[in-house]
């Protein structure tokens, strides 16, 4: 498996009230940096997927790349990017990782792939479960084969825009990650959240 990792930052921040998340820090580092310096420790390349002429997107050394699908049509676009990219430049799969997630596992890429190679399916989904045992898919945290370029944009162009609707047909692994002491994939979409990322950092010292 040859990957090649994507931060998806293209989204529009509409519940931030106005603010870029991707740009909002975290003890001196944007969210954003926090998602590329941390998945540039499990992969050696990796391209930012984005939609912004902000300078906080540019990093030495990374490519930048917008939805190549117009229109905002969700997480989807950006995983048709990084696989059209990683098409490019050789790459078997893509591994994708949301840019206002700044605590995702340190182990991530090695735990979705061992997960992906000795089951049964060809997309690999990050998965956690509360107290109750209730499991939450987290479908911006996913291994994607690149040969499925084609039929993701085709399924783009037939108005499909849930993660889950199009990987479903495809089979989908699920890899689980525990969620203690707190969801290791707790995003920042909501002020709130990002006043709840700001205590975690501090508790957990992340």
């Amino acid at each position: 498996m040859q990957l090649a990792g994507i931060v998806l930052a293209g989204g529009q921040s509409t519940r931030m009230g106005g603010q870029d998340k991707c740009l909002l820090e975290l003890d001196g580092k944007t969210l954003l940096q926090r998602s590329v310096d941390k998945l540039a420790l499990q992969v050696d390349t990796i391209a930012i997927n984005a939609n912004s002429d902000e300078d906080g997107y540019m990093h030495p050394g990374l490519t930048v790349l917008r939805d190549s699908f117009q229109g905002f049509a969700g997480p989807l676009a950006g995983v048709l990017t990084g696989m059209e990219w990683a098409h490019m430049r050789g790459a078997s799969h893509v591994i994708t990782v949301a840019a206002d997630t700044p605590f995702f596992p340190d182990d991530f890429v090695a735990n979705m792939q061992a997960a992906l190679s000795t089951q049964s399916g060809e997309i690999a989904i990050a998965e956690t479960s509360d107290t109750d045992g209730k499991f939450f898919n987290h479908p911006t945290f996913g291994i994607w084969p690149v040969s499925l370029h084609d039929d993701l944009r085709g399924a783009l162009d037939q108005g499909v825009r849930k993660v889950m609707q199009w990987v479903k047909p495809h089979g989908v692994v699920k890899v689980a990650f525990p969620a203690v002491p707190f969801d290791p994939f707790f995003n920042v979409n909501r002020p709130e959240d990002y006043e709840m990322a700001q205590i975690l950092l501090k508790e957990h010292s992340l």
